[in-house]
Formats: C-alpha cells, sequence, structure tokens
C-alpha cells in the first residue's frame, strides 16, 4: 500500500516518500452496516431462510452506502503518511489508488485515536479551525490502518 500510495502522490507532482499506509473508511461505517443489516433482518426476517439473508446482506450494504454518503467521503480510501502530509485517495480495494480526497499537512494537525471494539477511530483535528476528518481501520492486520497509526503518533 505504501509503494501504491506514493505511486498515485508521483501522478500527481508530489515525490514524498511515504512511511505508512493503510485501508480506512468514513467513521461510523462499521455501526451503519450493523445497524442496515438489523433493519433487513426485522423486514426480512418473517419470510425465513433465503429472503432474510438476502434482507440482512441487503439492509447492511443501504446502511454502510447511506452513511458513506453523508460524510462526503468515498467507501473506502487509501491513506499514506508522509514526514509532512496526511494523504487519502478513493480506493475500491487495497491494491490500487482512485482520485485523491485529502490532502492536509501534519504541522497543526492534532491525533485523536479512539479505540472501539472492532475498529480504531481515528480523527485529524486542524488545531487552528477545529476542522477533523473523521475515519475508521478495520483491527484486521492486512488493512494496515495500525500502521498508519503509529506513524501518525510519531513526531
Amino acid at each position: 500500500m505504501v509503494e501504491i500510495v506514493e505511486s498515485a502522490l508521483r501522478e500527481l507532482g508530489v515525490p514524498e516518500e511515504v512511511t505508512a499506509a493503510g485501508q480506512f473508511m468514513p467513521r461510523g461505517h462499521t455501526g451503519s452496516m450493523f445497524a442496515g443489516g438489523l433493519v433487513g433482518d426485522s423486514l426480512t426476517g418473517s419470510l425465513g431462510g433465503l429472503a432474510d439473508s438476502v434482507g440482512t446482506v441487503g439492509g447492511s450494504l443501504a446502511g454502510a452506502h447511506a452513511h458513506d454518503a453523508s460524510t462526503g467521503l468515498p467507501g473506502t480510501m487509501l491513506v499514506g503518511v508522509t514526514p509532512t502530509h496526511v494523504c487519502a485517495f478513493d480506493s475500491r480495494s487495497r491494491h490500487e489508488a482512485g482520485p485523491i480526497v485529502f490532502r492536509v499537512p501534519r504541522q497543526g494537525l492534532q491525533v485523536q485515536v479512539h479505540q472501539r471494539f472492532n475498529v480504531r477511530v481515528l480523527e485529524l483535528v486542524d488545531e487552528s479551525t477545529g476542522s477533523r476528518i473523521e475515519l475508521e481501520g478495520n483491527r484486521i492486520p492486512l488493512t494496515h490502518s495500525k500502521d498508519v497509526i503509529e506513524a501518525l503518533e510519531q513526531p
């Protein structure tokens, strides 16, 4: 993922070294999937079998999609850390970077991390304005969200 983000930055004319990269989603994505799944199950649960399963999965996907759309962020992003900036690219997988979503300077950026049951919440807060970017990274090691958080906690 580091090489993918470095390559995407080079294509934008920004030849920075990426020290860490990982996969993130808008904050609340996972909770919205859970809530959507409950709604879908409650609507189709009495039908049983396949219909119940389809309702649960459909509700889960709809909940996540509706939430992501409300945040203004794509559902999945590759987030990269350089010595001077934090950037994110829209991505459909951990293997490709799409259009840039944001690139913010690390100077004046406060990093807040909250541990949740199955995700790590990462808040990037501009100290001068209070503006924040709220993300969540899955605890599954292959997403490398922990690597990004650790890199951001370094001065």
